[in-house]
């Protein structure tokens, strides 16, 4: 039997052996962890917002100077872009999901409370808000326009009503129906009326440390937002949103030309550059991944060469007692399958104490079994494609080298 063979030579290149084990357990333990780590983002990066992306666009404006009428000049814009060809309906808006800026608060179910129940991005709209947006009301109305106020920068927010998502919904009245209930913001007494449930909003934080739990907590309060730097989001019919960005500017300056407009994008493109950084890391751990799987090939490459130059006598005795080529190369094989089988079971031990680490400090899921054992089988199948090539120059030795060195 060829284990008592190769535990015995192992036993005299007990170094060697312990340095691939080793790299094996390192490099299992990281690829693992790096194959749930991209997952994790991957699953992130298709996360629906809850609008209708496919036909949005926002246009980023902000006017020369200190204008006082800032009302009737975003009415005007509003105006002209409603009119556009091609466009169903457009708002001022101070954020929006996966925008990357915006106001968050905490919320609670009871008036004057310091401490929030839960934190939620908080978008001000009015009543073109559930059209231009495109999230799906579930429970419930919209806002009628009668309920909306103008607010001004460093004005308190006071509402008489607020929609909210499902997701918060439940975190706030866990065991009832939240509609029709009372949410107070910032810990005051001034009680917003639910009135509306819509299925889900996303934060406008779209980064991979943004507290998954919360994502979804957002609210619609019925506010004119009135500053002199603005987002409009617009909202076009299915085909037209290239039609309509086209047509965005000479709209816009139309009504004044005392203004910048510094973009005009597509909603994939904002999704797009919301999610750049995972997207950049999800490419650098894959990148990590594949160097250090070279490497350790590499490692298993170099070493077993230099056995196959250290035991070419012993090996052309064994091929002069009548072994076969492929006993020689079934004896590397079967010799680096243990080696990189002890390192594997260390790596699954490295790798699970590693993720348990990573899921305190970095906020991030639990790995999941899957990927302990895609990963195993991953290192495996290297290890041993990587033995391949030196065990064939190790199956070609001669019987004659058993005496060529006599």
């Amino acid at each position: 039997m060829e284990i008592l063979p190769i535990l015995s030579a192992l036993r005299r290149n007990k170094v060697g052996a312990m340095l691939i084990a080793l790299q094996v357990a390192v490099t299992l333990a990281i690829v693992c962890n790096c194959l749930s780590i991209i997952e994790q983002y991957r699953e992130q990066m298709a996360r629906p917002s809850g609008m209708n992306e496919a036909n949005l666009f926002t246009v980023v404006n902000s006017w020369v100077g200190q204008p006082g009428d800032l009302k009737p000049r975003i009415a005007a814009d509003l105006g002209a872009l409603r009119s556009l060809p091609g466009v169903l309906d457009a708002e001022a808006v101070d954020g929006f999901p996966l925008g990357g800026s915006g106001w968050a608060t905490g919320i609670n179910p009871q008036p004057n409370q310091r401490q929030p129940a839960a934190m939620t991005a908080e978008y001000f709209v009015d009543e073109h808000g559930l059209a231009v947006y495109g999230v799906k009301l579930i429970a419930g109305r919209w806002f009628n326009a009668d309920e909306v106020q103008d607010l001004h920068i460093g004005d308190d927010v006071h509402a008489p009503s607020i929609v909210l998502t499902q997701r918060l919904a439940q975190a706030l009245f866990p065991s009832g129906n939240a509609l029709g209930e009372t949410a107070y913001i910032n810990g005051d007494a001034h009680p917003l009326r639910i009135v509306g449930i819509v299925e889900r909003a996303q934060s406008f934080r779209a980064g991979y440390n943004h507290d998954q739990a919360t994502v979804e907590n957002s609210i619609f309060v019925p506010n004119h937002y009135l500053g002199g730097f603005m987002t409009y989001l617009v909202r076009t019919r299915p085909g037209a949103l290239a039609l309509a960005m086209a047509k965005v500017r000479d709209g816009l300056y139309a009504v004044t030309r005392r203004r910048i407009i510094s973009s005009v994008v597509p909603f994939a493109e904002t999704r797009q550059r919301a999610y750049q950084t995972d997207r950049s890391l999800s490419i650098l751990l894959a990148a990590l991944c594949a160097l250090l799987l070279t490497v350790t090939a590499c490692g298993i490459v170099g070493l077993v060469l230099y056995w196959v130059a250290q035991r070419r006598r012993q090996i052309g005795m064994r091929r002069a007692l009548g072994a076969r080529r492929m006993d020689i190369v079934r004896y590397f094989q079967l010799e680096n399958l243990l080696i990189a089988g002890t390192g594997a079971a260390l790596g699954i031990a490295i790798g699970l104490g590693g993720n348990t680490w990573l899921a305190q400090t970095l906020i991030l899921n639990r790995m999941s079994a899957g990927y302990v054992v895609v990963g195993a089988v991953v290192v495996l199948v290297l290890s041993q494609a990587a033995v391949l090539w030196p065990a064939l120059r190790a199956a070609a030795i001669p019987p004659a080298a058993a005496i060529r060195d006599l």
